[in-house]
């Protein structure tokens, strides 16, 4: 395996561990201190796992782990960290990383998430799970609100217009004088709108609260 880390001392430490105390089962190849290093020693050394720190200048962790796994040969990868700031292990996630190792776990337990990852059992300790939650609890309001913005946009211009009009509390009337339409035709495009949508007018406009949109001037 590789160790990826900015701070020599923590790649030699974590060398000391992951030999010593798993009686040389794991093997370390060689270590390195930036992103780059790290995709070239894997390129020629093709590691089972490479154990990546997450905060590095330059070529960050996650962005690191994106090019180890667009290799050819791909490494399994656990990401090694101290702190899991909001949104990192997400997208250690969708970059391809398998797991989270922190710098002060017992040896005993990285050792085991190693040979864990191999037989491709993902390792999420209990920082990172719970992070992983709260990332995904956060972003459910901004995954309501891009769905809302998706249907509106789905409508025509004009209707979408009319939509967001009538949402602000505008009458059919108030409508058709801001677009200079009848209203006869705002209407019609409301109706046109609510069964694109499959909607009423009340779910319409819960659909352009969600959306959250500049307000109409």
């Amino acid at each position: 395996m590789n160790i990826v880390d900015d701070d020599p001392m923590v790649c030699q430490a974590m060398r000391l561990i992951l030999t010593d105390y798993s009686n040389g089962g794991i093997r370390v190849i060689s270590t390195s201190v930036s992103g780059v290093d790290a995709v070239e020693h894997a390129r020629r050394e093709h590691p089972d796992v490479v154990l990546m720190d997450i905060a590095m200048p330059g070529t960050d962790g996650i962005e690191t782990t994106r090019q180890l796994r667009a290799l050819p040969e791909p490494p399994h990868v656990l990401m090694l960290t101290s702190l899991n700031p909001s949104n990192t292990v997400e997208r250690a996630v969708e970059a391809g990383a398998e797991g989270f190792v922190s710098k002060t776990d017992a040896p005993q337990e990285i050792i085991r998430r190693v040979f864990d990852v191999c037989e491709g059992v993902p390792q999420f300790n209990t920082a990172s799970q719970r992070q992983l939650i709260a990332d995904l609890g956060a972003q459910r309001p901004t995954a309501r609100r891009d769905e809302a913005r998706r249907l509106l946009d789905s409508l025509p211009a004009r209707e979408r217009e009319t939509v967001v009009l009538a949402a602000e509390g505008f009458t059919n009337a108030q409508i058709a004088a801001r677009m200079f339409i009848s209203e006869r035709t705002a209407k019609a495009h409301l109706s046109s709108a609510a069964d694109k949508l499959n909607m009423g007018r009340v779910q319409l406009a819960r659909l352009v609260e969600r959306a959250d949109l500049p307000p109409v001037e």
